[in-house]
């Protein structure tokens, strides 16, 4: 983990952890995912380092009051786009979730070259993609 943590630092990427705030800390990780899955409550109660960030994933409006409960800076609102997985959110859902919430919204899931365009409708605070970039 400290050569991956390096790697990140080497080449002027942020490096997060998942799911383990302590862990994040002790390896002075820029901050800290956490998945749509994790329901624990006590982040922000844990002392970090000032800009450390904490992540979060959703896919509907009860995943993403958890995480604002959780106190996440943002949030990667998923799938965006219909990926071979995961059904999409479509746009229009997509806002209408955004609106719901403060956080700032990253969109994520099914982002390719025939869609990218599309990101523009909804004006992001981010997009994160993994096929996108491969």
């Amino acid at each position: 983990m400290i050569k991956l943590r390096d790697f990140c630092r080497e080449n002027n990427r942020e490096f997060y952890l998942s799911n383990d705030i302590k862990l994040a800390i002790k390896f002075n990780a820029n901050g800290v995912y956490i998945s749509s899955t994790n329901k624990k409550l006590n982040f922000k109660s844990i002392k970090t380092k000032k800009k450390f960030k904490i992540l979060g994933s959703a896919h509907n409006l009860k995943e993403i009051k958890i995480k604002e409960l959780q106190e996440v800076d943002e949030i990667f609102l998923s799938p965006i786009f219909k990926s071979k997985n995961n059904p999409q959110l479509n746009i229009y859902k997509y806002l209408n979730l955004r609106r719901v919430t403060f956080m700032k919204d990253i969109s994520l899931g099914g982002i390719n070259n025939k869609n990218i365009k599309k990101l523009n409708l909804i004006n992001p605070y981010g997009f994160a993609g993994i096929s996108y970039f491969e």
